[in-house]
């Protein structure tokens, strides 16, 4: 481990769960890298997603963004072609971008959207888009025939949330220069759509731990009691 590392861990308490306000100042206080760390969450949940009916999947907008550019592929025919783009796509079309995928194994975008009539090029490509987070979903409201309200939405720092193979959700909330505040207010927005998505299937406590922590620095726990 590296000194500032070693410098960061001495400012946390490991065997102490913060109150969320305390542990996002700390967060910035041990953002020591030369870049822009991004802050994440990982929040561990009461529910087994081997079970359908306790999946936890959804999409919400923050309400200051990640702090990163998000390039946006869209699927569209017609004229959501060009609403896509003027909403501020960076790439719109049909099959010929299915194509790119599949055999140049072209991946220079983070969000994909598809109006429903392309389901039938996506659902080709569900093999590649999958596995990397990358496949449209209504859910998330990547699947829509508003193409462009959903663009301008994840250029405005929609993220989506989902629970991996161990329950957990992993998600950024932003970057360390966004100070305490900003953070807060996209911490309670995510944190708030994640308890509001609780299924009815789940027993018991639903959030069983939630830590944060920047991208270089070490982890921070939350006191899950305090985030309903």
């Amino acid at each position: 481990m590296g000194k500032k590392y070693t410098d960061s861990v001495k400012l946390i308490d490991k065997s102490k769960s913060y109150e969320p306000a305390e542990a996002l100042e700390l967060v910035c206080q041990t953002s020591k890298a030369k870049f822009d760390e991004t802050i994440e969450i990982h929040i561990r949940l009461g529910v087994d997603s081997r079970h359908a009916d306790q999946q936890v999947r959804g999409a919400v907008v923050l309400p200051n963004g990640t702090g990163k550019k998000v390039k946006v592929l869209v699927f569209a025919k017609g004229d959501n072609v060009q609403k896509a783009l003027d909403a501020g796509a960076d790439y719109a079309g049909g099959a010929e971008y299915a194509e790119k995928i599949t055999s140049e194994n072209w991946f220079d975008f983070d969000v994909v959207i598809a109006s429903p009539d392309m389901m039938g090029v996506i659902g080709k490509l569900g093999k590649v888009l999958g596995p990397k987070g990358l496949m449209p979903s209504p859910k998330a409201g990547t699947v829509t025939p508003d193409v462009a309200r959903a663009v301008t939405e994840a250029k405005a720092g929609k993220i989506e949330y989902r629970l991996d193979k161990t329950n957990i959700i992993h998600c950024p909330i932003g970057k360390a220069s966004f100070g305490v505040e900003k953070l807060s207010e996209n911490f309670n927005t995510l944190v708030g759509a994640v308890i509001k998505a609780k299924p009815a299937a789940a027993k018991g406590q639903y959030i069983k731990s939630c830590v944060i922590a920047s991208t270089m620095g070490p982890g921070i726990k939350i006191n899950q009691a305090k985030l309903g």
